[in-house]
């Protein structure tokens, strides 16, 4: 039974009852394409030890990028997408969305049902690769973003047609290895990937500005961005971890009169919280038609 779109459950840090419950050290898995976060998820099953070197089998587009992961970290570099996904009990979909369409043919003959499908092609829908596909295979999409690459990513995931709990909850346990995953109806996915797999990237524009802010009033500049950027950290933790909504937490470092309200006002007139919605919005609108592009 395929979870509801209206369920959402999340997890943090591997210690989700994903991670928990799934055993991970059998799996036969192949990563296609050993780009960023492919390398990034091979090296996160590694440094936990939830699998073997030797049971992970990777491709790249050239060959080269496989080639160097299997010298430095002792997995197996195949040349054929074809060849890397026989017999593979999870496969990891971590190509470039725009070259979907090119792997699935490749792969369209060869995947089965006994197999899970575990892909984070942006703007790619589960639908769109069971229709690609001859077998009724479970496909289990998911969202991560860039901060995986320390351990503090996030990630969405969401069930396919074809999907059960079990396949959902055994995709659920490789993310948790890379930071908090959450599983979201798959309706979500657009405004996920506008918000948190294109964030990371609207939040280093903050940290920069508020760097030349502390520049702009004689700080060293690095030392100003280690203050804007620990700053931002702790605030996210703040959130996280207190489990208050965000205007709660602002409210507690704006006292009355105090120099925090003066620059809250400078923000509002600036239109920053406008800004970062349209910002979202618009990365969202695009993530739409990253397939067709």
């Amino acid at each position: 039974m395929t979870p509801s779109d209206s369920e959402t459950s999340s997890s943090e840090h591997g210690l989700g009852q994903a991670a928990e419950k799934q055993d991970l050290s059998d799996l036969r898995l192949a990563v296609i394409g050993g780009g960023r976060m492919g390398e990034t998820l091979i090296r996160a099953l590694l440094r936990a030890e939830a699998l073997s070197p030797e049971r992970v089998r990777v491709t790249s587009r050239t060959g080269r990028r496989a080639r160097a992961l299997a010298l430095e970290l002792g997995v197996q570099a195949v040349e054929n997408n074809r060849d890397a996904v026989r017999d593979a009990d999870v496969v990891l979909l971590c190509v470039k969305p725009q070259g979907a369409a090119e792997v699935l043919v490749e792969l369209e003959d060869e995947l089965a049902p006994g197999q899970l499908l575990v892909s984070i092609l942006a703007g790619v829908t589960s639908s769109y690769v069971e229709e690609r596909l001859e077998a009724p295979v479970p496909v289990v999409r998911v969202m991560p973003n860039t901060p995986s690459l320390l351990g503090d990513g996030m990630s969405a995931l969401a069930a396919g047609r074809y999907a059960t709990a079990d396949h959902l909850a055994q995709a659920q346990a490789i993310f948790d290895l890379v930071g908090r995953t959450v599983v979201l109806g798959e309706q979500y996915f657009d405004a996920v990937t506008g918000l948190s797999g294109s964030g990371p990237a609207f939040l280093y524009i903050v940290i920069e500005a508020l760097a030349e802010g502390g520049v702009k009033c004689g700080l060293p500049r690095a030392v100003a961005t280690e203050l804007a950027a620990q700053t931002c950290l702790g605030a996210s933790r703040m959130v996280l971890e207190t489990g208050h909504h965000p205007a709660v937490l602002k409210d507690a470092v704006t006292t009355p009169a105090g120099c925090t309200m003066d620059g809250i006002l400078e923000l509002e007139e600036g239109g920053l919280r406008v800004t970062l919605i349209k910002a979202i919005v618009e990365a969202t609108r695009r993530s739409r038609d990253l397939v067709d592009s």
